[in-house]
């Protein structure tokens, strides 16, 4: 069955219509027609079964037929600070990655040391999408847009909070340091690591200096292993 995403819909619609996009896709690329059942995901979620009324290329218009909760929301609320890469791919891969594993909140932050200042965040949030659909998630993680650390420190979050780094001094492994089934904000630097400067400011806000083992990662693949540790400390 073909799956939609479909940000816009009501757990209480009746009819809804495919944007100009998803119709194109459902109608010149998939070939669907009229009475043909569909999915849909509204990123909140819920999962929809629907029929197709009319499989016009700009605006297809769908008939409800059933709503159902999601029965797998996860047990905690991850949001991940990451500063975007030189090589754009890099990150994308990560938000794919990141999304297929399980993530609520993704921010792009701008450090000191950052060799990528400016994203687009539409295309980044496009691959979001795709990944849901991918992997059958009826949740859709909030993409923020990019913003200076300094300013992103001040912001508040009811949670852990931690930093990842690779400068001398105390930190504790990840896994130590999670409380199960709560709320956590990772930060993770750009390719040249948080500044001493940065570090000290994130501790003084409230973060915990943490490792993520004894290698020396990648950007994108410190942001995916602080992903991964988290879920699965919180599986029960």
């Amino acid at each position: 069955m073909q799956l939609f995403y479909t940000p816009g819909i009501d757990a209480a619609s009746s009819t809804y219509y495919l944007d100009e996009e998803e119709s194109k896709h459902c109608v010149k690329v998939l070939r669907l027609q009229a009475g043909d059942i569909v999915q849909l995901i509204d990123g909140k979620g819920n999962f929809y079964t629907a029929t197709i009324n009319d499989a016009h290329p700009k605006r297809t218009q769908l008939q409800i037929l059933t709503v159902e909760a999601d029965p797998n929301k996860r047990n905690h609320y991850l949001h991940i600070a990451v500063a975007p890469t030189k090589n754009i791919e890099r990150i994308e891969w990560f938000l794919e990655k990141a999304t297929e594993i399980g993530i609520d909140e993704i921010s792009l932050i701008i450090c000191q040391r950052s060799e990528r200042k400016e994203v687009r965040t539409d295309r980044l949030d496009k691959i979001i999408t795709s990944a849901i659909k991918q992997s059958l998630k009826a949740w859709h993680p909030k993409l923020n847009e990019p913003v200076a650390l300094n300013k992103f420190l001040s912001g508040l979050f009811d949670g852990q909070r931690f930093i990842a780094h690779c400068e001398p001094g105390d930190k504790t492994d990840l896994r130590d340091m999670i409380k199960p089934l709560g709320r956590y904000l990772i930060l993770v630097g750009p390719e040249g690591d948080f500044s001493p400067q940065e570090i000290g400011d994130a501790i003084k806000n409230g973060f915990k200096a943490i490792t993520l083992g004894n290698s020396r990662l990648r950007t994108e693949t410190a942001a995916l292993e602080a992903c991964f540790e988290v879920n699965f400390l919180n599986r029960i």
